[in-house]
């Protein structure tokens, strides 16, 4: 069954903490950018989500928002993803990401997604 509260760690050693589930399947808790993020003004970020109830789905879909605490940006991410349980019951969480930064102008919005 897969739970995403507890510890999880990125390919490029990125840490998010998720604290327990609420009685709605929404959680909270931090996320610790890694070395390979490259960008030292990072610093650990709020994040909030949601999953599916794991009992309509064993291996459910979730969804989170980190807030990220910049020196001088304003940057949001979104992730949506799924946790997947193999054979051997290890838990592996697959997502896709946005990030967002603020633009100066309606003009620069087009470069203000990634």
């Amino acid at each position: 069954q897969c739970l995403l509260s507890g510890s999880w760690q990125s390919d490029t050693s990125s840490r998010m903490v998720v604290f327990t589930l609420d009685k709605d399947n929404r959680f909270s808790g931090f996320y610790l950018p890694g070395p390979a993020d490259g960008n030292s003004e990072l610093l650990t970020s709020p994040l909030e989500g949601s999953q599916q109830d794991t009992e309509l789905s064993p291996q459910p879909i979730f969804s989170f928002t980190v807030n990220w605490r910049l020196r001088e940006t304003a940057r949001t991410s979104v992730f949506l993803g799924q946790c997947y349980v193999d054979t051997k019951g290890e838990e592996t969480l697959h997502a896709l990401w946005l990030l967002r930064e603020a633009a100066d102008s309606p003009a620069e919005d087009w470069k203000a997604t990634q």
